[in-house]
């Protein structure tokens, strides 16, 4: 019996042992992806990295992490035109099947999916941009984004001719990569006679979302309290190297 003691004492510190230099591993696995990632995409600080799934020396060994989560506060996208950069706040992204080199220098998921938010001030640069002649002497511009309820983004326009500024609801969309903002429709404006054409050269209007980390891309978008709530996906993406 007392041998048997002392086996089963013997096995608790080993696996006491293990956990401890398991998770010591792990974390000195997490800072260097964090690192590594921050130099490939040139963040102003080192993103969260969560690498999951346990034991984690055994995943080393097969040279494959299943699970790694990855966290950027703020994140500057390529705008599009002009050069123009849009931020992109806590974007949160899944990594499966990271493959990875031995000193962590390249690493690369093959399939994420994330979430993000594009807060509605950082997409009136786009929309409010700068005024529109829409009738001789008559100018419009879009002074303000916001949540309109279910789903919908509203936006309030300034129209030169009239007193007060005037709101529409609009759809959110995503194509090609890029957020698109429709009006369902547009309102009567006080017997101005503005064809609907040129009205919605103002109402509507589209962002590009590019070069975001590793090459993930918009999948879906949806209207939310604080400003656009996008989803990205990819396969291939790489976090390293």
């Amino acid at each position: 019996m007392r041998a048997l003691r002392i086996l089963l004492i013997v096995v608790v510190v080993l696996g006491v042992l293990f956990t401890v230099a398991d998770r010591v591993a792990v974390h000195f696995a997490e800072q260097q992806v964090a690192d590594k990632l921050r130099e490939t995409e040139h963040l102003p600080s080192s993103p969260d990295v969560s690498i999951k799934g346990f034991p984690f020396l055994t995943q080393v060994a097969g040279g494959k992490l299943d699970d790694v989560e990855v966290g950027i506060e703020h994140y500057e996208a390529d705008g599009g035109e002009r050069g123009q950069k849009i931020r992109i706040d806590d974007l949160k992204a899944d990594m499966k099947g990271v493959e990875f080199s031995g000193d962590y220098s390249s690493a690369t998921a093959a399939d994420a999916t994330g979430t993000a938010t594009i807060a509605y001030d950082e997409l009136l640069k786009t929309a409010g941009a700068e005024s529109t002649q829409v009738l001789p002497g008559v100018t419009t511009r879009v002074v303000g984004l916001a949540d309109g309820g279910n789903g919908k983004i509203k936006v309030t326009v300034k129209v030169s001719a009239l007193p007060a500024p005037i709101q529409v609801l609009s759809s959110v969309s995503v194509e090609n990569n890029k957020v698109r903002v429709k009006a369902d429709g547009l309102p009567d404006l006080a017997g101005l006679a503005l064809a609907e054409g040129r009205m919605r050269s103002v109402t509507d209007f589209q962002q590009a979302i590019d070069q975001l980390p590793g090459g993930i891309r918009l999948a879906s978008v949806r209207a939310a309290k604080n400003g656009v709530e996008i989803t990205v996906k990819g396969s291939k993406v790489r976090l390293a190297g």
